[in-house]
């Protein structure tokens, strides 16, 4: 019998792993898609090299003021020399610290959480401190008054600030608010139940800047005598109410999609209402419906801009009042793409950590 010699296992061919059969896989894999491909990749060819031209290679990033704008490229000496007004507003340059202070904290708070290294311990009390001390503490350093703070009014607060205080408090807020209010409209008691219905679609069917505007004009009148907030604190108030009502309804949707046997188990272990609620019904509905809060959260921050319309001036108002500078002509381009940066920039971070939540959240149990 002959003796039998095992060979060495060779490598699967080129063509069918690697870079190249992905090529082959996904955009010649037929003569459609090869035509749609080589458009596309003319198109790029147009567009991109341009685009890279006018943002970097011919841009003028020195000097400090317009004169140094040779036309040819963007003009980022505008940003460069008006960027403590997209940030601050009107904020006192002196005590402009104070706000530095704030992003500090909120970094520490909140960038610890898109990282694995960090252990889960630290990551949860460093989230109930985000939702509990921070806001007080970050209060009491932009508004002054107290520990030998000087008083900074909030018509003085603008720019990346102001869309930062509006779009936190309003999450940290609207989140427990919109709970109470998915709970009541699952309510069996029929006037919590007819309550908080008839709020949700109270709110839900009026546009964010008509609140805005009637919590600017119309809350006063409803106040005491001798009573009244601050346009911002008006703001914030129309801001929670509407956002929660939407937020209620993205909880209440997860709430629905628990099976009833999860109740049945809640009952049979001799859980309250409350208890079950907390324990068992309401973790796992959050969990289902992260991806909806999460989008809430992104809109609630981009609605930020229609606060223009009651006088406060948000990162996009900033530069929408910096660009009719006769001083800098020609600069709009390059202001409205420095704001829609900052926008993208917190609202692809919240997408992605509601991602690699779903991720870490994830039991197995899908399909």
């Amino acid at each position: 019998m002959g003796k039998f010699v095992e060979k060495e296992a060779l490598p699967p061919p080129v063509s069918t792993t690697g870079p190249v059969a992905w090529v082959r896989q996904n955009l010649l894999s037929s003569p459609f898609h090869a035509v749609l491909s080589l458009a596309a990749l003319y198109l790029l060819i147009q567009i991109v090299p341009p685009i890279i031209d006018w943002v970097f290679i011919s841009a003028n990033f020195a000097g400090n003021d317009p004169k140094a704008c040779t036309g040819e490229g963007a003009c980022w000496v505008f940003i460069k020399t008006r960027l403590g007004f997209f940030t601050y507003g009107f904020y006192p340059d002196a005590e402009r610290w104070r706000v530095d202070l704030a992003f500090l904290l909120l970094a520490i708070v909140v960038v610890p959480q898109f990282f694995d290294q960090v252990s889960g311990q630290i990551k949860k009390w460093l989230g109930i401190a985000g939702l509990t001390v921070l806001p007080i503490i970050v209060g009491v350093l932009l508004l002054g008054g107290a520990f030998g703070l000087n008083h900074v009014e909030t018509h003085k607060w603008g720019g990346l600030m102001l869309t930062l205080v509006l779009s936190y408090v309003g999450i940290v807020a609207a989140l427990p608010f919109g709970v109470i209010l998915a709970l009541g409209r699952r309510s069996e008691m029929p006037m919590v139940k007819m309550v908080c219905v008839v709020f949700i679609e109270l709110w839900r069917g009026v546009p964010l800047i008509s609140v805005l505007f009637m919590a600017s004009v119309m809350l006063p009148l409803f106040l005491p005598e001798g009573w009244d907030f601050e346009k911002l604190m008006r703001a914030l108030i129309g801001i929670i109410l509407f956002q929660s009502a939407y937020m209620a309804e993205v909880i209440r949707g997860g709430l629905q999609a628990i099976p009833k046997g999860q109740f049945e188990a809640a009952a049979s272990l001799g859980l309250g209402y409350w208890r079950s609620m907390g324990l068992i019904i309401l973790p796992q509905a959050l969990k289902l419906v992260i991806p909806g809060i999460v989008n809430t959260f992104i809109a609630l921050f981009k609605d930020t801009t229609l606060v223009l319309i009651i006088g406060l001036l948000d990162i996009l108002a900033t530069v929408q009042a910096m660009i009719t500078d006769p001083t800098w002509r020609g600069v709009s381009t390059e202001g409205y793409i420095f704001a829609a940066f900052c926008f993208w920039v917190f609202c692809f971070g919240m997408s992605r950590y509601s991602q690699a939540l779903e991720r870490k959240l994830h039991t197995g149990h899908k399909r």
